[in-house]
């Protein structure tokens, strides 16, 4: 209770019977000088005494004003500046979903007992997480990729209670971003920072949306930087912080002390769906080049040097006469890539691109994603023993094609087919078209594709793209030179 005047009462107030009747008995503890009132009355007669002793007392135990004529820090200034430019994004849409009886989802359990196709079920589906407010005059919002992957209808809602459909700019999955644009007037905004200042240890403020709550803001440090292997398949270079991410927080803003976007929140690590310490951020510099791309042409052009690469391991240092596992080995060189031109060679371990040092194939393939078709790089080689340096003007890379298999080959329905991105690790370098899913109970599952096989041939044809697939693809029957772990099979697809 806190009195008029600023004072508090200090008073313990305990129930007994003093008598007859029911009564209060008070023990008032004054700060100064100490001393202890015991009475004995009715409720509202012990109140009023409670009450009048309270005004009379001086708050000595409240926080000072100033410290050394300095007023004491808090982040409410900072925050009240950038709270109105995050945002809640709520979006809404439908998944297909299978039957209740699974037996009625295989074609070959309908074709037996003459099951006519049931018809596709689906189920509506609701989301939310955050977004951030980058261009006030154009109304940009950045959030993530995954916050509205699948929307059909998306619902941005401002700090004030103001609500607008939003339309999508565009997304990028690979680095998970995507940016809408929404029809309002008066709207707050993110300053961008320069991420690649940012340090460990500086400390930070992620402002979201977790759990449907609405705005929370919650405090922290920069962890870490540089993190990769979250998403094994996307682009990552990750600020990690211990300002607690929640589900809900995803496209929120991590900012820093100065009220500038450092980084959009994108990913936790834990075992059970709470954040235990350990989130991640997208850098602001990476989601701003991303932006630029997604409005200028739509969709984000990549840079390519045209190499395929490993890992140096011990094995490998060895074997080149190296003592340190530093780098990316180069396998093979596209013909008319930029490295061609630049002249690298098979055999070359490449070392750093622009001064960044690169310790394996994952972060130089990072490292050349994330720059723009056209950039020219500088690369640290070493060949031979001997450090050299190369400039290369980075090619395009295409565009990601995939395919319903079932337009190739009846066989084939039920897969999904893409060209296979070799410069991925995990596939150490190979060239071919990857089985991208297979639907349970489909023709391509029972002619026992899986999902991760990579096809290397067709029709005793090597095949090392979707465009050479379709062209040998042809006839009644397939045989399929398949790659699956460290296996090769031969599948026959009729």
């Amino acid at each position: 209770m806190v009195m008029a005047d600023g004072r508090r009462p200090s008073a313990i107030v305990r129930c007994r019977e003093p008598g007859p009747g029911p009564g209060i008995e008070l023990h008032y503890r004054h700060s100064k000088p100490e001393r202890v009132t015991q009475m004995t009355a009715r409720p509202i007669a012990a109140l009023a005494a409670v009450l009048a002793l309270a005004v009379a007392t001086p708050l000595d135990a409240q926080l000072p004003a100033t410290v050394d004529g300095a007023p004491l820090p808090s982040l409410a200034p900072m925050v009240k500046r950038t709270a109105p430019a995050v945002v809640n994004i709520a979006t809404r849409g439908s998944v297909e979903v299978r039957g209740s009886n699974p037996f009625l989802d295989d074609p070959f359990f309908r074709r037996f007992f003459d099951v006519p196709e049931q018809p596709r079920q689906r189920r509506r589906t609701q989301s939310a997480g955050s977004g951030v407010i980058v261009n006030a005059a154009e109304g940009l919002v950045l959030t993530n990729a995954h916050v509205i992957d699948g929307a059909e209808e998306i619902r941005v809602t401002l700090q004030d209670d103001r609500s607008f459909d939003a339309e999508v700019v565009g997304t990028d999955p690979a680095s998970d971003i995507a940016v809408l644009r929404i029809p309002a007037e008066n709207l707050s905004e993110l300053k961008m920072a320069d991420s690649t200042r940012a340090e460990v240890g500086d400390f930070v403020v992620a402002i979201g949306n977790p759990f449907g709550l609405g705005h929370t803001v919650t405090s922290g440090i920069v962890s870490a930087l540089g993190r990769v292997g979250i998403n094994p398949d996307g682009y990552e270079d990750f600020i990690q912080t211990d300002a607690s991410i929640n589900p809900g927080n995803s496209g929120g803003a991590l900012v820093n002390l100065r009220g500038e976007l450092v980084g959009v929140n994108s990913a936790i690590l834990s075992r059970g769906g709470g954040n235990i310490g350990i989130g991640f951020a997208i850098p602001s510099n990476m989601a701003r080049s991303v932006m630029e791309q997604l409005l200028e042409f739509g969709e984000v052009r990549r840079g390519l040097l045209g190499v395929n690469i490993y890992t140096i391991t011990p094995d490998i240092a060895e074997a080149y006469g190296v003592e340190e596992t530093q780098g990316a080995l180069v396998s093979q060189v596209m013909e008319g890539s930029a490295a061609e031109q630049a002249g690298l060679e098979a055999g070359d371990i490449i070392r750093s691109v622009d001064g960044k040092a690169v310790n394996n194939a994952n972060e130089l393939r990072n490292t050349i994603g994330l720059k723009r078709s056209g950039d020219t790089v500088e690369l640290d080689v070493l060949r031979d023993g001997k450090r050299r340096k190369f400039k290369a003007q980075l090619g395009e890379q295409a565009a990601a094609v995939q395919v319903e298999a079932e337009e190739i080959h009846s066989g084939l329905q039920g897969a999904e087919l893409e060209t296979l991105d070799a410069t991925s690790p995990r596939y150490d370098g190979e060239a071919g078209v990857l089985v991208a899913t297979v639907a349970p109970g489909s023709p391509a599952a029972q002619r026992g594709l899986r999902p991760g096989d990579v096809i290397i041939g067709v029709n005793r044809q090597q095949v090392t793209n979707l465009q050479q697939f379709r062209e040998h693809a042809q006839g009644q029957s397939l045989l399929l030179n398949i790659r699956r772990g460290n296996a090769q099979l031969l599948l026959p697809i009729r």
